[in-house]
């Protein structure tokens, strides 16, 4: 496994630019799942089908790692309702955790199953991530600071919340 992480982009993403050419310049090897193109094309339910799939094929242990960012972590979070909590190491950045809506520039978004986390939190359904944490800025409209606290003390995953970003 050794620098091998699995990257989910936000919507969009993909896996060699950003965050996943950071990663490669460090000298990881990174696999995962764009969210774009074919990828998008599939139903909710088979991206998280995929997800599971190539995570409990290729990333199924206590050394592996995963990096997922925005609607990429919303897939991650998503993909653990339907399996045993993933084994490895786990790094979430700005998590998009169901709607949201930024009444100053009038954008919003509802994605899919948008009530499912919260609830699943809520209700101490969501499995138990020991080796996560999760990272997002003061000022994130689309991850919602307040909404990614609560999260984490329902789920007992760390949160850092930097300030003025």
């Amino acid at each position: 496994m050794g620098n091998s992480v699995y990257y989910l982009p936000g919507r969009g993403g993909e896996i060699t630019t950003g965050l996943g050419q950071g990663l490669l310049g460090r000298g990881c090897s990174v696999e995962g799942r764009e969210t774009r193109g074919a990828f998008l094309k599939l139903t909710f339910q088979q991206q998280l089908d995929t997800i599971c799939k190539d995570l409990q094929d290729d990333f199924w242990n206590a050394d592996a790692k995963l990096v997922a960012v925005s609607y990429g972590c919303y897939l991650f979070l998503h993909a653990q309702l339907n399996m045993p909590p993933f084994p490895g190491r786990v790094l979430l950045l700005s998590p998009v955790l169901g709607r949201a809506h930024a009444s100053e520039v009038g954008v919003g978004f509802i994605p899919p199953r948008s009530d499912q986390l919260s609830e699943a939190a809520m209700n101490q359904d969501f499995p138990t991530l020991d080796k996560a944490e999760i990272h997002v800025g003061s000022e994130d409209w689309q991850s919602n600071p307040n909404a990614v606290r609560s999260f984490g003390e329902h789920t007992s995953i760390p949160v850092t919340v930097v300030e003025g970003k």
